[in-house]
């Protein structure tokens, strides 16, 4: 059926993109929390099994701790009554059935006798036997003793001469049990599908009848379980996820430090999604009552909408193309009467921000703009005669620098500098009349106001544009580039203020020989310097230092100029110059 009112394929447009927006939330938002609980799930079981590890390598590393100082004893750093301290300490451990050492002779491993004695010359017979170095090579699986009933550990220590060649060995038996007694102490232990296994797969013990038969862990040929085993023997710990969106089981595992053994968790996916899959239910159950809540919203008052926004959206794209039109009838007092009327105010806000860009370029302080827009001659062609402060500003050498550098490198070190330059101008309430290749015009306009004031603002801007050179500077040293040079003149006369232009096309600016006067002032100004008129320095002679003073005759000028070279700020009684 074809919609035929605006009212319908308005409510269509807006419910279909608000079920969708549920929809995508709810998807989302199930895929979010989805994959949070696992990343919590297996953050925790990450934790559980480093507790559990920890558990065990404390009472292995105990044991190892002691056969790394045996170790220490080789060529001949102990002797025999160190070696048999040692062997006694680690007999005495908590959880160690046996410790015993073997010597190799003549191709016989040889005892040494239990209890050790402490005479280095008489030790039961055998002579204790130098080694040159030594390593812990083998944990064995856990296996009954017969002795003792119990089942053990062996930790097999090799003793190598200088030729590597195997000359004894220091064997620890642990009740294996022993080894346990932490991990078995941990309630999840007791309630969660886990298992420790070597790293052949072999089952050493397990919470539940999770061991296949007669099968290594793996064995069974099972999906999860290869992809488990295969992550075991290439991470130190970590989780895997089942087939099956949600997973149908999750895994995680954490090897030993102190021997090739890893443990493994299990649980069930559904088990760990279980409060998100109660929540889709829910959401989908709420999506459908929201849907059918704004259906009936959109009926009651989409109606009366209409027609205002139909009038709103064309008059936005008049404005689009540039015609800001008259303003729209407002009409009641309701959200679309305000609407409309916020509407208005901004075409009114773009009409006067087009002409403060068009008339006084972007570059003008909002402050200086507003007061200009109050000007006769701000809105019309021509203007009128007034004291200004001019600063004019170029860099030294740099026609030479550009031919050394790409285009783009030089456009954008030009754009970095003029950035700092603006910022200082716009400070002192500057207008900048043009930049010209990589020197830039600007002119204070005191309005109604007398013009030292100006003078003393144009004086403290060139000195706060030559103090920003210096971060500049230091930026460009950080990046490896060229630094910059800047010399600026400051002068003071009467010009013509006003726009410049055609009716399309108009400027704000100045006219008049003292801007030129000011361009040749700069030329005289070496890099880094400010150089000031005659005309400047009557107006800020008590407020700042002067470095020198020269007489220069300029071109186009007749007789010869006093200049001067602005060090600094002398006192701090003009607020202008602060």
């Amino acid at each position: 059926m074809a919609i035929k009112s605006l009212q319908q394929r308005l409510s269509l447009l807006v419910l279909l993109p608000a079920g969708l927006l549920l929809l995508l939330i709810g998807v989302f938002g199930f895929i979010y929390m989805r994959g949070t609980l696992l990343d919590e799930w297996q953050d925790a079981s990450i934790v559980k099994l480093q507790r559990a590890a920890h558990q065990i390598d404390m009472r292995l590393g105990r044991i190892t701790d002691w056969i790394h100082m045996f170790h220490k004893t080789s060529d001949n750093r102990g002797g025999p009554i160190i070696q048999e301290w040692i062997l006694d300490q680690l007999r005495s451990l908590k959880g160690v059935t046996r410790a015993e050492l073997k010597w190799k002779d003549n191709d016989r491993l040889q005892s040494m006798p239990m209890p050790m004695h402490r005479d280095a010359g008489s030790m039961g017979g055998t002579r204790m036997m130098r080694f040159h170095q030594a390593r812990i090579a083998e944990v064995t699986p856990p296996s009954y003793n017969a002795q003792t009933g119990q089942e053990t550990v062996n930790l097999i220590s090799q003793l190598k001469d200088e030729s590597d060649t195997v000359v004894g060995t220091l064997e620890i038996s642990v009740r294996f049990e022993y080894l346990l007694e932490g991990i078995k102490a941990l309630g999840w232990w007791q309630t969660e599908q886990a298992c420790l296994i070597d790293e052949a797969g072999a089952y050493l013990c397990h919470t539940k009848a999770i061991m296949k038969e007669g099968m290594p862990f793996g064995g069974s040929g099972d999906p999860f379980e290869t992809a488990l085993l295969k992550a075991i023997k290439k991470k130190p710990f970590g989780t895997v996820l089942g087939p099956g969106q949600p997973p149908d089981q999750v895994g995680g595992f954490y090897r030993l430090r102190y021997a090739p053994w890893t443990i493994v968790l299990f649980a069930a996916g559904k088990k760990v999604l279980a409060p998100i899959i109660q929540f889709r239910t829910y959401y989908f159950v709420g999506g459908v009552i929201v849907i059918l809540i704004i259906l009936a919203f959109i009926r009651m008052v989409v109606g009366k909408m209409v027609s205002s926004f139909t009038e709103i959206s064309s008059a936005a794209e008049s404005v689009a193309r540039g015609d800001y039109g008259k303003p729209i009838l407002v009409r009641g007092r309701d959200e679309i009467a305000q609407l409309t009327r916020s509407f208005n105010i901004m075409v009114d806000g773009l009409k006067e921000r087009d002409f403060v860009t068009n008339t006084f370029g972007r570059y003008v302080d909002q402050e200086i703009a507003e007061k200009l827009m109050k000007l006769p001659e701000a809105t019309r062609l021509g203007g009128e005669k007034r004291d200004v402060a001019i600063l004019m500003s170029d860099i030294r050498g740099f026609t030479h620098l550009s031919e050394t550098l790409s285009p783009d490198a030089v456009i954008s070190l030009l754009n970095r500098y003029f950035s700092r330059l603006i910022d200082v101008i716009q400070k002192h309430q500057g207008i900048i009349v043009d930049f010209f290749g990589d020197g830039v015009l600007v002119f204070f306009d005191p309005l109604d106001g007398p013009a030292g004031t100006v003078i003393h603002k144009g004086v403290a801007c060139a000195l706060e544009m030559q103090n920003a050179m210096a971060g500049f500077n230091a930026e460009m040293r950080k990046n490896q580039l060229p630094e910059f040079a800047t010399g600026i003149g400051v002068n003071a006369g009467e010009v013509v203020v006003g726009n410049i232009g055609s009716e399309t096309r108009a400027k704000y600016g100045i006219v008049g020989s003292p801007v030129n006067l000011t361009h040749r002032i700069q030329s005289t100004a070496k890099g880094g310097e400010v150089v000031i008129s005659e005309a400047v320095y009557r107006q800020v002679s008590g407020y700042v230092h002067i470095q020198r003073s020269f007489v220069m005759s300029l071109k186009g000028i007749k007789g010869e100029m006093n200049l001067y070279v602005v060090e600094g700020i002398k006192s701090p009684s003009s607020p202008d110059l602060l």
